[in-house]
Order: C-alpha cells, then structure tokens, then sequence
C-alpha cells in the first residue's frame, strides 16, 4: 500500500514516513501543496495524508482540486483546528476523515486501516472483458471458469488489473507486488507475465501488452 503525507513540517513529515515504513507502507513525502497536488493526480497512491495548513495551496483546496479529477482515493486530514465547523468543511470538501494535532501515531494507523479497508470492501471485484477478479474471495473468473493462479501471479493481476488502461512501469510492478526497494532484476515480471498469459487465454479483445523498455499494461479495447 502506497501512501502521500503532504505536510510541510519536516520533523512532522520524517516522523511520519519512518513510522508508516515501519508498518509496511510505502511513504513518499510532499512539503508543499502545489507539489503535493501533482504527485497526487500523476502518482498511484492508495491513501492520502494531508496537513491543513500548506505553503502554495492549503490541504482544503489540494482536496477539493483532487476530487475535481475525480479521484476517490481515501483522503485524512491532519489539522491544529478543533471546531466542529472547521472539521464539517474539511469533509465536505471531500476528505474522508481527520485527526487533529497533536495525535497518537497508533490512532492514525488505525484511521489509516479503517480508511484503506473500507476502499477495498467498497469496489472488491474488477473486471476486464470476461474476467473478474474478486479480492475479497480471492478468486479469478474468465466466464463460468475459474483459473488457478499462484500467489503472486494473483498480486500482479491485481496491480495490472488497479491500473488498467495505464502503463506500469518495471520499477512500480518490483516494488508494489513483489516489495524491492533497490536495485533488481525485473526478469522476474517477464516470467510471471508469460503464465499469466498463458492461463488467462486472453482474447482479441484483451491484452497484457509490452512496453518495450517501459513495462506493461492491461487494455481493453
């Protein structure tokens, strides 16, 4: 899971980024809100952490720029404020919750975990032409088929199947499903590219296609 903290504190932000890391989530860090805005419309983020008071555009209009773009991505404010009119406006604007200042770092793991839970059980299955994959049952379905998938095959599918339409590159498919942080061979996707072809029989209408020294994408014309 990738998280955005967009939060121009610097204590604050490393703070933050260690302790999400620590858990498991992947952490990339913004200290204004004009940045910030950018990386969360071009990048691929799971979940959203943003301060209330931003240098450039203030965690409010990041907010509602955002869900203009229609993006649906958990958003959490972190905000000083603590009016009740103060924390309407912040949810109205499209966040999906908030905590305020100072916080205990296990309580905003757990508003993370409600957040990021109630995303996945909101859209469980994807679909791609004939095939459906349904997170919550685990399970792969071309028509009335179900084809077997092994562990990983299933998280790439996923990954391909979260981004469709969208060239995912060899650094994000070996660090978001298979968690290498460094320099690796990505051969690996290659190999688990071919099964998946392979088992899925795609027709003409479906394809996982190569972007020669980019990475791949699921189409579906």
């Amino acid at each position: 899971m990738k998280i955005l903290v967009v939060e121009d504190e610097p204590g604050i932000a490393s703070f933050l980024k260690q302790g999400l890391e620590e858990e498991s989530y992947q952490v990339d860090v913004c200290l204004d809100g004009n940045r910030g805005l950018q990386m969360a419309l071009n990048g691929r983020y799971d979940l959203l952490l943003l301060d209330w008071m931003l240098p450039g555009m203030t965690g409010i209009e990041l907010c509602a720029e955002y869900r203009k773009s229609n993006h649906e991505t958990p958003i959490i404010f972190l905000t000083a404020k603590d009016t009740p009119q103060e924390a309407i406006t912040g949810l109205r604007t499209g966040a999906n919750d908030y905590i305020r200042k100072p916080f205990h770092f296990n309580e905003l793991l757990e508003r993370i975990h409600v957040q990021l839970r109630s995303a996945e059980a909101a859209d469980p299955i994807l679909n791609w032409g004939n095939i459906s994959l349904d997170t919550s049952a685990h399970k792969v379905m071309q028509g009335s088929n179900e084809i077997q998938l092994t562990q990983k095959e299933f998280d790439l599918l996923h990954y391909l199947l979260k981004h469709k339409g969208e060239v995912c590159t060899r650094k994000d498919i070996i660090r978001d499903v298979w968690d290498i942080h460094f320099e690796y061979n990505t051969a690996v996707i290659d190999v688990y590219i071919n099964a998946l072809r392979k088992k899925l029989d795609l027709n003409d209408h479906q394809h996982i296609l190569t972007v020669r020294g980019i990475g791949y994408i699921a189409q579906e014309e």
